[in-house]
């Protein structure tokens, strides 16, 4: 079996949500269609993540967010909103994946 704890914390009502923005993104399709300059560019980039999420501030070059709203429309990445409470309060997220076998448990995660 596996198990996946994600907990979170906040300094506001505790009920948390996904908010407008959106910073941490992830490969979900490798289309070659795709004909803007800067999402090839973008493209170039992520393709080494092998779908593992990657923040917005990684990236290099101009036009970056046009390029990935386009990909995001295109079907080629996916994007992982900000999770926001009440205005002005903090949250956070972690995760924790465990497989748990015949002999005990292990943690792929640190």
């Amino acid at each position: 079996m596996v198990f996946a704890v994600e907990p979170f914390a906040s300094s506001g009502t505790g009920v948390v949500s996904d908010g407008t923005r959106t910073l941490i993104y992830s490969q979900t399709a490798n289309r070659g269609g795709v004909r803007l300059a800067s999402a090839k560019r973008v493209m170039n980039q992520i393709r080494d993540r092998r779908s593992l999420p990657f923040s917005r501030r990684w990236l290099t070059g101009d036009k970056i967010d046009l390029a990935l709203s386009t990909l995001k429309r295109s079907g080629v990445v996916r994007g992982y909103p900000v999770l926001h409470d009440i205005p002005g309060s903090l949250v956070s997220q972690a995760e924790h994946t465990l497989i748990v076998t015949e002999d005990g448990c292990v943690a792929t995660t640190l």
